[in-house]
């Protein structure tokens, strides 16, 4: 189990303070090692149980908990309702390999704020971990299933408008309608314009629906790299060779 150095309440400007939690040491070094290269975010602490977790968030003052569902001695959904009612502004996020149904449901209604299939794309992940921490956070769902087939996504794409793809950047990186009104210097109601568009030619009904299928067809890079970023599971493979 690895801890800040200096753990306690982040104070304004300070970065999102995540832990960690995987009983997979590679997936969860891999994890570790995407999240700090990230300027707002910090991973104060990392464990491969969740035997304690109580302690180490009130120890490291987190705002994020990334839990693994399926671990030794473990039952998600009693640790998402533990963790909830100790802490009510901590944001709990699941990680599996599965997505089977009731059990997201279930861990919704305990409290977690987002459910996240390992295979989702990075960009997914930061955006569910930032959107977490907006003013008006939206509960992020990221399955395998619900995912359009990239020819068809790629096929909507190609009528995407320069500028909405610029304000589908703005949107992967959780940024609000203001926000992305003032990055782009254009007024809120374009941007909501601009966004209905996009949820009509992409055939979604949210902002994350739209992220999670424009970074599969390779249509947005909010990476800002010129490629497509990894998956999770990518991400370790790629280390490991």
């Amino acid at each position: 189990m690895r801890t800040s150095d200096d753990p306690g309440r982040a104070g304004p400007g300070e970065p999102i303070r995540i832990v960690a939690v995987d009983d997979h040491s590679l997936l969860r070094d891999a994890l570790c090692r995407l999240l700090d290269v990230e300027d707002d975010l910090s991973v104060v602490a990392e464990a491969d149980t969740s035997v304690g977790l109580g302690e180490l968030v009130a120890s490291t003052g987190a705002h994020v908990v990334l839990l693994d569902v399926e671990m030794p001695h473990h039952h998600a959904p009693t640790v998402v309702s533990e963790l909830t009612a100790r802490f009510p502004a901590l944001r709990v996020l699941m990680l599996s390999m599965h997505d089977h149904g009731p059990l997201v449901h279930e861990l919704l209604a305990r409290g977690a704020a987002g459910y996240l299939h390992k295979s989702s794309p990075r960009a997914s992940l930061l955006c569910a971990i930032r959107g977490s921490m907006a003013r008006d956070p939206q509960v992020m769902i990221a399955l395998p299933g619900s995912a359009t087939p990239e020819t068809a996504i790629r096929g909507a794409g190609h009528s995407l408008s320069p500028r909405e793809r610029e304000v589908l950047t703005q949107v992967a990186g959780a940024l609000s309608n203001r926000q992305i009104a003032n990055a782009l210097g254009i007024t809120e109601a374009t941007v909501k314009r601009h966004l209905r568009n996009i949820f009509e030619k992409l055939g979604v009904a949210s902002r994350i629906g739209a992220v999670n299928k424009a970074v599969e067809a390779r249509l947005i890079d909010p990476a800002g790299k010129g490629h497509q970023a990894p998956s999770l599971p990518e991400l370790v493979c790629r280390r490991v060779m």
